[in-house]
């Protein structure tokens, strides 16, 4: 039988074929490359069960109050003017002249120009509105100025009152006594308040059986007590031409603390 052969032709992809499957090729094989490292397996992380735990902080926590009693030195007094008038002009020159006397006063005391502050000056106009238009009618001004001053001489307390209000204070908000330098009586009271936590801890320790080895925390608060007199309980005193008792009394500087102890 005669021999027989057959051709297959096979059509090959043109060149924008080519390079589609070669460049896959290659984004394949990098792939690969950068993704091995991240699915090799990994070794896991062995916790040795023989390893003790790290024991937790065992802790007291006290508080201890410290007070020291203090002689007021200074005190603090807060009066003004409050002046109405039906125009802004007369208000202020009222008001002024009655200010520079009240100053004035305070000044024969022999209290400084630094002692002497002005802590309010306003002016605002008064409004009638009892009639029965819309709007409302204006009658006047009120101008007030007062002043914050401090006195470093007890004994002269009562006579600044009494003269600024004879020379035409119309306000007197009170009077607060101090003490200007309480640093060392704080250290007092803060070395008495740690004394205080340190005893209560000691003795909750002995009655747990265990020891105090040292501090984790403290905090502190400072409290000084002052003690304001108002005017109300002065005004009787001064309407009766008599001169104003003051009592200065005593003042309290308070130093609580709170201390974590360690213990073990």
């Amino acid at each position: 039988m005669p021999s027989t052969s057959v051709s297959i032709t096979i059509p090959l992809p043109d060149v924008r074929v080519r390079w589609l499957a070669a460049g896959l090729a290659t984004g394949l094989l990098a792939a690969a490359v950068f993704a091995g490292p991240a699915l090799a397996p990994r070794p896991l992380l062995a916790i040795d069960p023989a390893a003790p735990p790290t024991p937790a902080e065992h802790t007291i926590s006290v508080s201890g109050t410290g007070r020291v009693v203090l002689i007021p030195d200074t005190a603090d007094l807060r009066l003004g003017v409050t002046i109405t008038a039906k125009t802004v002009k007369a208000a202020r020159a009222t008001n002024a002249a009655s200010m520079t006397a009240v100053i004035a006063s305070l000044k024969k005391l022999g209290i400084a120009d630094r002692d002497i502050q002005t802590t309010a000056l306003s002016l605002s106009a008064i409004y009638d509105y009892s009639s029965n238009s819309n709007k409302p009618r204006l009658t006047g001004y009120t101008l007030t100025n007062a002043v914050a001053v401090t006195i470093r001489d007890l004994d002269v307390v009562g006579d600044a009152i009494d003269g600024a209000l004879g020379a035409g204070a119309t306000t007197l908000d009170g009077v607060t006594f101090r003490v200007e330098n309480q640093v060392a009586a704080e250290k007092l009271a803060r070395d008495e308040a740690m004394a205080s936590a340190k005893t209560k801890a000691q003795t909750l320790a002995a009655a747990a059986g265990v020891s105090i080895t040292g501090v984790a925390s403290i905090s502190e608060t400072v409290g000084p007590v002052p003690y304001p007199v108002y005017y109300d309980a002065l005004r009787g005193a001064a309407l009766q031409d008599v001169a104003t008792p003051v009592q200065p009394g005593s003042n309290e500087v308070s130093v609580t603390v709170s201390v974590v102890y360690l213990i073990g």
